[in-house]
């Protein structure tokens, strides 16, 4: 197909891959205030840990928030024929909407500005040569998720739930729409799980734990973990010194380190259970 204007009627073009990543993942959650982008950060930066070569994209264009996480705001540097160079942060290069928009100037966009930013964090990015590149969407199930599905094959998303009920009632419309579009749902993680009381070491069950493992099951999907409600993972995001990179030793980042495991774990499980035709498109 020489031609990638399509007409009414037509199909889109199919989604292409990037040349040198190897892996994408989506982290996603029905709705917003769970924590998906400290776990989208925390789990970018403990893949890179373990030794892979990582990229994160923000596609939370409302409320970008990885920059702050990450602790810096410097400029995407703009290169010949309007190339964009990642900005590089502990070892991760990542690009978000908050670099071009940085200070506290709301972004209203409608879906087809979505559209096309999606497209060029995709496109225009020189990611380079990645192992994984975490993209951390906006909650809910709109139209900068179709975006992605429509530009990217991706491979798998992971769904961010809190215990509550509200929460775990939208992480079912997330899986619903990650199963709708054919994407391979790597699995649900429950966040702010349960408390560790700093007095007495007891665990306490703020939301009542265990609701995303039952819904994980419900729905036959694999269960990512339980990560604890801890102010120090609340207090490192906010400082620019995200709570994996204290190193695994650290009673914080265990759990976050578990998680990025079993990741691995599940994005090299649906990779083995692949039709070989996906992987030698004419």
């Amino acid at each position: 197909m020489s031609s990638h204007s399509h007409h009414p009627g037509q199909q889109p073009p199919a989604p292409q891959p990037l040349p040198g990543v190897d892996t994408i993942i989506a982290v996603g959650s029905g709705k917003g205030g769970v924590g998906k982008t400290t776990l989208a950060v925390n789990l970018a930066l403990a893949l890179a840990k373990l030794g892979h070569k990582v990229g994160l994209l923000d596609a939370d264009v409302y409320g970008p928030n990885v920059p702050l996480m990450l602790g810096t705001s410097a400029q995407p540097k703009v290169l010949g024929d309007n190339r964009i160079e990642p900005v590089e942060a502990h070892g991760l290069s990542f690009i978000s909407v908050g670099l071009l928009n940085p200070g506290d100037k709301p972004v209203i966009w409608r879906g087809p500005m979505l559209h096309s930013i999606i497209k060029q964090f995709l496109g225009s990015v020189v990611w380079g040569k990645l192992d994984y590149l975490v993209v951390d969407l906006p909650p809910g199930t709109g139209d900068v998720a179709l975006s992605l599905i429509q530009t990217v094959p991706l491979t798998g998303a992971i769904v961010v739930s809190t215990p509550s009920d509200v929460s775990l009632q939208d992480a079912r419309k997330a899986i619903e729409m990650f199963r709708q579009m054919k994407v391979d749902v790597v699995g649900m993680v429950e966040n702010m799980s349960y408390f560790v009381c700093p007095h007495c070491n007891h665990e306490v069950d703020i939301f009542s734990r265990g609701g995303a493992e039952k819904t994980a099951a419900q729905f036959q999907v694999p269960f990512l973990g339980n990560i604890q409600l801890d102010p120090e993972i609340r207090k490192s995001g906010d400082s620019g010194r995200a709570t994996v990179l204290a190193g695994e030793e650290s009673p914080h980042a265990k759990s976050l380190y578990d998680f990025a495991r079993r990741v691995v774990g599940r994005v090299d499980e649906i990779k083995a259970s692949a039709p070989e035709s996906v992987i030698h498109i004419q």
